[in-house]
C-alpha cells in the first residue's frame, strides 16, 4: 500500500490535470464518435508516455544545507549555502534541487556531476519581521520539463531561522537584590542546600549524611561527651524574572503594537540574563524557563496570537517559575486591568511585580494602582528610562 502510495506521489497535479482530460476526451468521443476528441485525448496520452523517460536515473548525493547564523536579529541577513556532493559510483545525471525559504521556494539546476564532484550555491535569506523562518527541506526532482511526472527525493530536515524583534538597552534589573554565586539567602533553614550555615548537635531524625564527623571526634575527644554535631543550612534561591505577555489579538490595537510587545520582552529577557537572573517566558501556549538566555529569545521569536489570555498564562508562569523574584506583566490598551491585578495574584506576596501597558497614543509614565506598578509605554524607546525610575 505504502509503495502504491509513493507511485501515485510521482504524478503531478499537471500530469493529473492531463490524465483526467485525456479521459474525458477518450469517453466523449467513444460515445459521440468525434474525432478531434480523439486526437486530445491521443495526445494527452502521448504525453504522459513521453514524461515517462525522465525519471530514469539513480540520484544518490549528499546535501549540506548551510546556515550562518541561524539566530539574527530582523533587519539582518543570514548567509546560506548548499552544498551537493556525488556520492554514488557512477555519474549523476542532471537533476533539480529545491529548497523552501519561507513562503518561496529556491530552485537551482544541478548539472551532470561525476563521482566525488560538488555543486554548490550560495544564498541570502532577508529578514524583516520577528519570527521563525522555515529553510528546507532540500528536495532533489527529477522529472520532465512541464511538470507531468516527477520523482522527489528529501534530502535535509528543515531548518529554521530565529528572527529576534528590536531590542532596547536596559540598566540592570537587580537594584535592591542582594545576590552571591549560590543565591539570595533567606532565614529558611533547610536541611540539605548549598549555603552551609552552622553546625549544631544531632537530634532524632536528622540526616546521617550530614554528620560532621571531624567535629564531632574532636568535642568528644576533649569533652568525653559522646554528642554528634551535623551541619545546618540556609535556603536559597536564584533571583528569576518572570515575563508574561497577553497573547490575545483584541488586547492590541494593532500588529505593530504586538511586535513592540515582543520588542519589550526580549530587551527584559536579555537584561535579566546579563544580571545573572534566571528567565521564564510565556506567551499563550509559548513558554521557555532556564538560565540560557536563549530559550526565552527563542520562544519571543515563536509567540503569536492566541486565545489563552493574561490571566491563564500567568498562572502557567507560576508553574513554569515556582521561585520567581520578580514579574513582568505585559498588555496592550485593550487589556484588563481586573486581568493584570487576577495575573499578578497568582504569584506570591514577596514577588516584586511590574504591568507594562503599551499605548502608542498614551503618554509614558509611570502609575500605582491595587498596590500593582504600571509602566504606560507610548514607544518601547522608553522602556529604559520607566523602568530605572521605578524598579530603584
Amino acid at each position: 500500500m505504502e509503495r502504491f502510495t509513493q507511485t501515485l506521489r510521482i504524478v503531478r497535479p499537471v500530469g493529473w490535470l492531463i490524465l483526467g482530460i485525456g479521459l474525458a476526451a477518450m469517453y466523449v468521443a467513444t460515445l459521440a464518435q468525434w474525432r478531434e476528441l480523439a486526437v486530445i485525448a491521443a495526445a494527452c496520452l502521448l504525453l504522459l508516455a513521453l514524461a515517462v523517460p525522465f525519471l530514469f536515473g539513480r540520484t544518490n548525493v549528499d546535501v549540506d544545507l548551510r546556515l550562518e547564523p541561524d539566530r539574527v536579529a530582523a533587519g539582518d541577513a543570514v548567509a546560506a549555502g548548499i552544498v551537493v556532493t556525488n556520492i554514488a559510483s557512477g555519474r549523476l545525471l542532471p537533476t533539480t534541487l529545491e529548497v523552501p525559504v519561507g513562503s518561496s521556494v529556491h530552485r537551482y539546476g544541478i548539472g551532470s556531476l561525476s563521482p566525488g564532484a560538488r555543486h554548490e550555491e550560495a544564498f541570502t535569506i532577508r529578514t524583516e519581521h520577528r519570527g521563525v523562518v522555515r529553510v528546507g527541506p532540500a528536495t532533489t526532482r527529477r522529472g520532465d520539463p512541464i511538470g507531468i511526472l516527477s520523482r522527489d527525493v528529501v534530502w535535509t530536515p528543515v531548518r529554521e531561522v530565529l528572527v529576534r524583534p528590536p531590542m532596547v538597552a536596559l540598566d540592570s534589573l537587580g537594584a535592591g537584590l542582594l545576590r552571591d554565586l549560590e543565591g539570595v539567602t533567606t532565614d529558611a533553614i533547610s536541611q540539605s542546600d548549598l549555603a552551609f550555615h552552622a553546625l549544631r548537635e544531632y537530634v532524632p531524625g536528622d540526616d546521617l549524611r550530614h554528620i560532621h564527623w571531624r567535629s564531632s571526634a574532636k568535642v568528644m575527644a576533649s569533652t568525653g561527651d559522646a554528642s554528634l554535631l551535623v551541619r545546618q543550612y540556609l535556603d536559597t534561591r536564584r533571583s528569576h524574572a518572570a515575563i508574561v505577555v497577553d497573547d490575545l489579538e483584541s488586547s492590541w490595537q494593532a500588529s505593530e503594537d504586538f511586535e513592540s510587545a515582543m520588542s519589550v520582552a526580549a530587551s527584559i529577557a536579555v537584561r535579566a540574563v546579563i544580571d545573572e537572573f534566571d528567565v521564564s517566558f510565556v506567551c499563550g501556549p509559548t513558554a521557555s524557563t532556564g538560565i540560557d538566555g536563549h530559550l526565552a529569545l527563542d520562544a519571543v521569536c515563536r509567540a503569536s496570537h492566541g486565545t489563552t489570555g493574561i490571566v491563564a498564562a500567568g498562572r502557567r508562569a507560576t508553574q513554569a517559575a515556582p521561585d520567581c523574584s520578580l514579574l513582568f506583566l505585559i498588555g496592550g490598551v485593550g487589556t484588563e486591568f481586573t486581568d493584570l491585578l487576577r495575573a499578578a495574584a497568582a504569584f506570591p506576596p514577596e514577588v516584586r511585580r511590574y504591568a507594562i501597558l503599551l499605548d502608542p497614543s498614551g503618554v509614558s509614565r509611570v502609575t500605582e494602582t491595587g498596590g500593582l506598578p504600571v509602566l504606560h509605554l507610548a514607544q518601547k524607546e522608553d522602556l529604559g528610562g520607566l523602568l530605572r525610575w521605578s524598579v530603584r
